[in-house]
């Protein structure tokens, strides 16, 4: 099969990537070597819309995170996901920082972003009670936000298959050539033929583009471990808290989440390993102590679960976007702003390679996408309703979320459905609670066996080699 594009990685910027190609005429593919979309960098992060300040002027960074927290709001409505401008304060803790501080205000008006302004600590005070007493200002930006990464990461992928773009998982690229009509692109599932390739591999972004392109990229796997906090700890603050980076370190974020938890982190190690996603004694003594400095009384003995995550860091510290060879174009080097650049990246690379080719708009595309339905967001007469049209929505399977068994099943047959316990869980939040699916997973296996038709020892937790039950015992 020849392609007009193949998108290599499924993560948020290659589905961002793959919903703007959907608005035009052509044939795409999405090669994803992981079961699921959301499988990498995408699925183990902050969660925060940045408003943009941060990144140099100038730079790639700088330019996506703007449009991209931009296209935020719209984008949230028509993909069916929750996202809230909650605003976001970068904490000084010494007078003697003020100057770092100004010169972020400074960074952020330059680039355009808009609703900055900077408090004293007693101002700051009055809208977070909960900050720590050392802070003695503040920069506050009213445009910053969370989201879910895999509700906007799914909600993306899905928005692009439903519009005919073609996905195909458990697929990991092997080797890329140039051909005369394109690429030939080489896969441990087969072969595909391109006349574009898209490279947003997250991590080994760099080992594809070196396949291909005279000038070498390098990335490390930069590593960021964080706490989740039950949903009686989601109040404590009610924006992102950053500190500003001082005499007391780069400091750790407190931020709420959409869903009404409480997240803690990240650390920020470079490991050479980018499998390595195991989260440490140190690193997790290391986000008690930091986040402290900024917000106080964390209730940290709310924890219920923690992870790490891992971000690809380019040596040039910023997005490679573009065609870097006849035809090949990069989405590399994408950290932290990535989530919130994601849309813009979107819309860039999309549009680069529809000039490149010719390609037309497509009059019948449909920019809106329904996620599963929320019992838990239902009023009385709702929820009635809806059991009355399923009765599957009045069986309640994961407790904690209160997620239903309705939710499940359509979450397994909808597009780009759950084939694991992961799976189910990054679209329903089932597991997602208190107990960390300590009770509903059996219950969401079962259902994964009788809807996929499945034995239990055929279910996996998020891939070929996360089997959960190895044998029958009797």
């Amino acid at each position: 099969m020849r392609y007009d594009a193949v998108i290599i990685g499924a993560g948020v910027t290659g589905s961002a990537i793959a919903r703007e190609l959907s608005r035009r005429e052509g044939r795409f593919l999405v090669l994803e070597r992981a079961g699921d979309v959301c499988e990498g960098t995408s699925k183990a992060n902050s969660a925060i819309v940045h408003a943009g300040f941060d990144a140099e002027l100038g730079t790639m960074k700088a330019r996506m995170n703007v449009q991209g927290n931009e296209m935020m709001t719209k984008l949230s409505e028509e993909l069916d996901i929750p996202f809230k401008r909650v605003g976001a304060f970068v904490v000084c803790l010494d007078e003697g920082d003020m100057p770092k501080l100004r010169e972020l205000y400074d960074r952020g008006v330059a680039n355009g972003v808009p609703g900055l302004s900077i408090l004293t600590g007693e101002e700051a005070r009055k809208r977070e009670p909960n900050l720590s007493d050392k802070v003695c200002a503040a920069l506050l930006a009213e445009t910053s936000g969370i989201i879910c990464p895999f509700e906007l990461t799914l909600g993306l992928a899905e928005s692009a298959a439903k519009n005919g773009v073609e996905f195909r998982f458990g697929t990991e690229v092997q080797k890329i050539e140039r051909t005369a009509e394109g690429w030939h692109v080489t896969t441990s599932q087969g072969e595909a033929e391109a006349r574009t390739v898209i490279n947003a591999a997250g991590l080994y972004a760099d080992i594809l583009h070196n396949q291909v392109c005279e000038k070498k990229l390098h990335i490390t796997a930069r590593k960021g471990e964080y706490c989740m906090l039950d949903k009686t700890a989601g109040s404590h603050v009610k924006s992102t808290i950053f500190q500003l980076p001082g005499q007391y370190g780069k400091g750790v974020l407190v931020s709420p989440t959409v869903h009404g938890n409480l997240l803690v982190g990240p650390t920020a190690t470079d490991i050479e390993d980018k499998e390595d996603t195991a989260t440490t004694p140190e690193g997790l003594a290391e986000l008690q102590e930091k986040s402290a400095l900024g917000v106080k009384n964390v209730p940290l003995r709310q924890v219920i679960t923690s992870f790490m995550g891992l971000r690809a860091h380019e040596d040039g510290d910023d997005f490679t976007l573009g065609e870097t060879a006849e035809g090949f174009f990069d989405a590399a080097g994408i950290e932290s702003p990535g989530l919130s650049s994601a849309p813009a990246i979107g819309v860039y690379i999309a549009g680069l390679v529809a000039d490149k080719l010719s390609l037309q708009e497509k009059a019948g595309f449909d920019p809106v996408r329904k996620g599963v339905s929320r019992l838990h967001e239902m009023n009385a007469e709702q929820r009635a309703a809806k059991i009355q049209e399923n009765p599957a929505y009045g069986n309640i399977i994961c407790r904690c979320e209160e997620v239903s068994e309705g939710e499940i099943v359509d979450a397994i047959h909808g597009i780009l459905g759950a084939r694991t316990l992961d799976g189910v869980k990054r679209r329903t939040r089932a597991g997602m609670g208190r107990c960390q699916s300590g009770f509903c997973s059996p219950r969401v296996m079962e259902l994964l066996c009788r809807e996929l038709e499945l034995t239990l020892d055929e279910v996996r937790k998020n891939g070929p080699d996360s089997q959960i039950v190895l044998e029958k015992t009797r």
